[in-house]
C-alpha cells in the first residue's frame, strides 16, 4: 500500500528551476506548497550509485533529513539500447566539460559510439526517470517513468534540453526537441512519473 502524502509542504530536491516549476505547476490542484532544494541552501550530495532508484534515494532522504520536510527527488537519463544501455545514470556525465556541459558533445558522442558499432537501425533508446518521495522517518515511495523511442542524426529541433534533439518518442516523427513543452510533458519519462506518483501518493 502506497503511503499517502498528507502535509502542506514538499521540498523538491533538485537546484533545476526549470523542474521545479513544473513541480509546482502539477502540484497546484492539491494546495500543496512546493519548495526546492536552492531556497533551503542545501548542499547537492554526491551521487555514487549505478542506478537512478539509488541516486533518487540519496538526494531524497539527505534532503528529508536536513531539513525535516518530506522530499520528493529524480533521477533520469537515457539508455541506448545499442550501447547496452549507456550512458545510463552517466547520460550528464557524458556533457561535463570544464566550463559546464555540453550535451551536443555529449550526442555527437553517442552518434559516435553506434556508428563504430555500425548499430542497426532503428536505433532504439529510452529516456527514463525514477522519482523517490523521502519521509524524514526513512520511508520512500520509487516511481518511474519510461519513454520508448529511437534516436536520429542529424539533431533536430530547438526546444528541450540534454538529448532531445536527437530523440523520436514512439508514435511520434518529430524529437522531443521540436515538441512544445507541454505536449512533451504529457508523454515524457518525467510526466510518467509524476503522473504515477500523483496518483499513489495524492488521489484517492
Amino acid at each position: 500500500m502506497t503511503r499517502k502524502f498528507d502535509g502542506d509542504r514538499l521540498l523538491v530536491a533538485t537546484h533545476n528551476k526549470g523542474k521545479l516549476e513544473e513541480m509546482v505547476h502539477l502540484l497546484e490542484p492539491f494546495g500543496v506548497s512546493v519548495v526546492g532544494a536552492g531556497e533551503m541552501n542545501l548542499p547537492e550530495p554526491e551521487e555514487t550509485e549505478d542506478t537512478f532508484v539509488g541516486n533518487a534515494r540519496i538526494k531524497a532522504h539527505a534532503a528529508a533529513k536536513a531539513t525535516g520536510l518530506p522530499a520528493l527527488s529524480d533521477d533520469s537519463g537515457i539508455t541506448i539500447d545499442a550501447l547496452d544501455g549507456a550512458p545510463g545514470v552517466y547520460t550528464a556525465d557524458w556533457a561535463e566539460t570544464g566550463e559546464g556541459r555540453d550535451f551536443l558533445m555529449a550526442m555527437t558522442r553517442a552518434h559516435e559510439e553506434l556508428e563504430s558499432k555500425d548499430a542497426a537501425h532503428p536505433r532504439t533508446a529510452q529516456f527514463r526517470c525514477t522519482l523517490v518521495l523521502a519521509w524524514p522517518d526513512g520511508h520512500d515511495e520509487v516511481f518511474e517513468g519510461v519513454s520508448p523511442g529511437h534516436l536520429v542524426w542529424p539533431i533536430r529541433g530547438k526546444d528541450g534540453f540534454g538529448y532531445d534533439p536527437m530523440f523520436v518518442p514512439d508514435g511520434h516523427d518529430i524529437t522531443f526537441a521540436e515538441m512544445d513543452r507541454w505536449e512533451k510533458n504529457k508523454i515524457s519519462h518525467r510526466g510518467r512519473a509524476v503522473e504515477m506518483f500523483v496518483k499513489g501518493c495524492f488521489d484517492g
